[in-house]
């Protein structure tokens, strides 16, 4: 049995037969930058990413990104996160086995890659114009995103210290950040309690058991490499943005049906499924060829770990076992989709009795520690995000006349 470590990466061997080409051929990518390589621990050959490998494969599918079987360059390098078959590694870490002990600050300074004074001390709190109460105010019956986005959006202009350029003053405005997103969503004050339990105090107060299990799924979803939402963070701290700006990217990005959006989608399916006969609404769904939002995952193709580790500590903490372990076990086996972690944070809302929505919110508080390590990390590099578009409109040459 391999290591887990190991699944990062192939020897020369395994990854020309991923890709089925030549040995020649792969040191080509590896020039071209297409591949990342680097000494093994133990021996004089080279070993190579695995993700590099399986994405460059996947755009040489039929269907994929590159030109007559030519693969596209990666879009960009990251030492934040990347994605294997156990999960998210934030840093080097396995984000399953980080959620057994720590705290999204934890993960946050981790992702950050923090080395200074801790900066979710009691003393950083954000700044709170009074521009930013009265919108605060104004939206306090508006969704939680809306409104930590339309603060958040204010929020630049009121803190004097926005624009700090050393690596600790930008991991201090990170915190306040946070601390910002989290009172928005919540519709509370910016506090110096830790965020998972002021969570727990706004939604479930009292509850113990709910609290481990938001800090649990906090830092299962601090950060996902990049996904839409922190692409648009990327893009915007490119153009020299301040990190609550950029966070608005994110906001408003993973708002998105397609985004974000999958998880009511998936609180809704278990809401219908928990009243009435389980076995008999998911015969109907497959039967009917229904979707099956919360099951299946572009990337993660035999289960998503996030899920699976969730979904474990939901069954252990006294969730519905019909929806924790019967629901994705039926569904799995009938169409061979296996749950993702929005299905997971379903099932979490749903044993603590709170309303749809409430999904969309703990993954934004969640993943605005990935969205600052992102925005971090761009605007060290100085660099513009400047892709280029593959035009495939009218050839040039043709006259307007001629295509009326």
């Amino acid at each position: 049995m391999k290591k887990s470590g190991e699944t990062l990466y192939l020897s020369a061997r395994e990854a020309a037969s991923e890709l089925s080409i030549s040995a020649a051929t792969l040191y080509a990518y590896v020039s071209r930058g297409m591949i990342r390589s680097e000494p093994s621990a133990d021996s004089r050959a080279r070993r190579y990413r695995a993700d590099d490998v399986r994405a460059l494969r996947n755009r040489r599918l039929p269907g994929g990104s590159g030109k007559g079987g030519e693969p596209d360059p990666p879009v960009l390098d990251s030492a934040i996160c990347t994605i294997t078959d156990q999960g998210s590694i934030y840093r080097g870490v396995h984000a399953v086995a980080l959620s057994e002990r720590a705290t999204l600050e934890q993960t946050a300074t981790l992702l950050w890659d923090v080395g200074g004074d801790n900066p979710f001390s009691a003393a950083n709190l954000p700044v709170v114009s009074p521009a930013m109460r009265a919108v605060a105010g104004a939206t306090a019956n508006e969704q939680g995103m809306s409104r930590a986005a339309a603060i958040l959006a204010l929020a630049g202009d009121a803190d004097p210290r926005a624009f700090n350029r050393s690596r600790d003053g930008r991991a201090q405005v990170g915190a306040r950040v946070m601390r910002l997103v989290c009172a928005g969503i919540l519709g509370a004050e910016p506090s110096a309690a830790p965020l998972h339990r002021q969570v727990a105090e706004c939604w479930t107060p009292g509850d113990e058991a709910a609290a481990e299990l938001f800090r649990r799924a906090l830092v299962l979803l601090a950060d996902h490499e990049l996904n839409a939402s922190t692409y648009a963070v990327r893009c915007a701290a490119s153009t020299g943005l301040n990190l609550y700006d950029a966070t608005v990217a994110g906001l408003v990005a993973l708002k998105g049906p397609r985004h974000g959006g999958a998880g009511p989608l998936a609180a809704h399916m278990v809401a219908d499924l928990a009243e009435g006969d389980v076995s008999a609404k998911v015969r109907e769904r497959i039967a009917l060829g229904d979707r099956i939002p919360g099951f299946g995952h572009t990337i993660y193709k035999n289960g998503d770990p996030r899920a699976d580790s969730l979904l474990a500590a939901l069954a252990e903490a006294g969730a519905d076992p019909r929806l924790a372990v019967e629901v994705p076990a039926r569904i799995t086996d009938a169409t061979g989709l296996h749950p993702n972690i929005d299905f997971a944070l379903a099932v979490m809302m749903r044993m603590f009795g709170l309303p749809i929505g409430h999904e969309s919110g703990l993954f934004a508080i969640a993943r605005s520690a990935g969205w600052v390590a992102h925005a971090i990390e761009q605007l060290a590099s100085e660099v513009l995000i400047r892709p280029r578009a593959r035009y495939i409109g009218p050839a040039p040459g043709r006259g307007v006349s001629e295509r009326l």
